[in-house]
């Protein structure tokens, strides 16, 4: 490695980051005056020309302590005409028994036992196998469904036949901790307005997982979910759009979530999302260099650069503390990690990025932007940890055996 080389680490480490906040406000901005600034927030939706049958699905695992606020909640839709269809897959507490119990009480509700833990996947293609709705909305066991989500997801169904699925709009219900208030600001400033970016750009790399509606026909025409797959959502996302379905993404589909609150609980959930994501672009790359495919070029070549970004960060990581032990020739020698003027630059693009997105996100949670504050924490904290998780995540992906069921375990729900 030469002089020149280690420049080009160093500028692609800092360019990376800069370019991509820039597409990611942009097309953040676009979304919102070309779609959203118009349309009402929080508030009674638009009325629908029908109201087809729509069916909840809600797959569990050792949800206990959540699952009958969750299903009392989703009983709550101001849709309708909907079922729910809970799964409980294996649990080894007594989910189970709660989900019987709910049944006396909700009138809407169908409950499918799985005998073992088969995985998320698999509990999703039962319930779809057994749902009477042409349309699917699925929400995670520990979520909170906004009453009128279900409306704000089947209204694009209905706008068009080509929409196969819509994404929500996860927010996050725990905040107790620095790592759940930097979270805050993370599904706003960079889910939320990469997702924005990623619609207005033509393609969306994947539903969230804890809160999307499927037309049934689009499942069916790829096959349903995966089970192999360790995020099936990424997997059915890539699927249903190289078979040339639309994604959208809903922002006023509002769903309350929890997520970790642990170095060790995020480490896992971060880890995994890092895996789907080799798992996805390892299985279905080859396909992409089709000419019908080229609307996920973009896609998949964005993935493709910030995997070579987390090794970029790696290498330099790795000389700067070799420098203390070693002493390395002036080609390897990598001064400093205090910022410098291109560290204040991106730090200042980087809040930038936080204050747009915190100000579009207003419309759906009052107070968000007193989270700001904390922001400041985010590239510490989490580009350290997908570089590190996008380095492990990788081999795992290519080792894994196809076939290999993906099952789930309970994961860390914060304090």
């Amino acid at each position: 490695m030469n002089s020149h080389t280690l420049h080009t680490l160093l500028e692609f480490a800092f360019f990376y980051p800069l370019a991509m906040s820039l597409i990611w406000m942009s097309g953040g901005l676009i979304y919102f005056f070309r779609w959203e600034r118009r349309e009402p927030s929080r508030v009674k939706p638009p009325a629908l020309p029908s109201y087809p049958l729509v069916s909840l699905i809600v797959p569990c695992h050792n949800e206990s302590e959540h699952v009958r606020e969750t299903l009392l909640q989703l009983a709550k839709q101001t849709y309708p005409c909907f079922e729910i269809i809970a799964v409980n897959d294996g649990s080894t507490d007594d989910t189970g028994e709660k989900l019987d119990q709910l049944m006396k009480e909700i009138p809407e509700l169908r409950v499918l036992h799985l005998a073992t833990n088969r995985g998320k996947a698999t509990g999703l293609r039962a319930a779809a196998l057994a749902a009477k709705g042409d349309f699917l909305v699925c929400v995670d066991g520990d979520a909170l469904l906004d009453t009128y989500a279900t409306h704000w997801l089947v209204m694009h169904m209905l706008e068009s036949p080509r929409v196969g699925a819509v994404t929500g709009n996860p927010r996050i219900r725990n905040r107790s901790t620095l790592l759940g208030r930097l979270q805050v600001g993370e599904f706003s400033s960079i889910i939320g307005l990469i997702k924005r970016a990623q619609r207005v750009y033509g393609r969306i790399f994947t539903v969230s997982g804890v809160i999307s509606a499927f037309r049934k026909a689009a499942l069916h025409d790829v096959g349903y979910w995966n089970t192999d797959m360790v995020t099936e959502d990424i997997d059915v996302s890539w699927r249903l759009q190289m078979r040339h379905w639309e994604i959208r993404y809903e922002p006023n589909a509002l769903c309350w979530i929890l997520m970790p609150e642990t170095l060790r609980g995020l480490w896992r959930q971060r880890l995994r999302w890092a895996q789907g994501g080799s798992e996805t672009l390892l299985r279905y790359g080859p396909k992409l260099f089709r000419w019908r495919q080229r609307r996920m070029w973009m896609v998949a070549l964005e993935y493709v650069v910030s995997l070579a970004w987390s090794f970029d960060m790696a290498v330099i990581v790795l000389l700067w503390l070799l420098g203390f032990v070693f002493q390395l020739p002036p080609s390897l020698h990598v001064p400093t990690f205090v910022p410098q003027w291109n560290g204040v630059v991106l730090g200042m693009i980087c809040m930038l990025q936080f204050l747009i997105s915190l100000m579009i996100d207003r419309r759906y949670e009052a107070g968000i932007g007193r989270n700001y504050y904390w922001m400041i924490w985010y590239p510490l904290v989490y580009w350290m940890l997908t570089t590190a998780t996008s380095i492990v995540a990788l081999p795992k992906a290519i080792l894994k055996r196809k076939g290999t069921l993906a099952i789930w375990t309970s994961p860390d729900r914060g304090i």
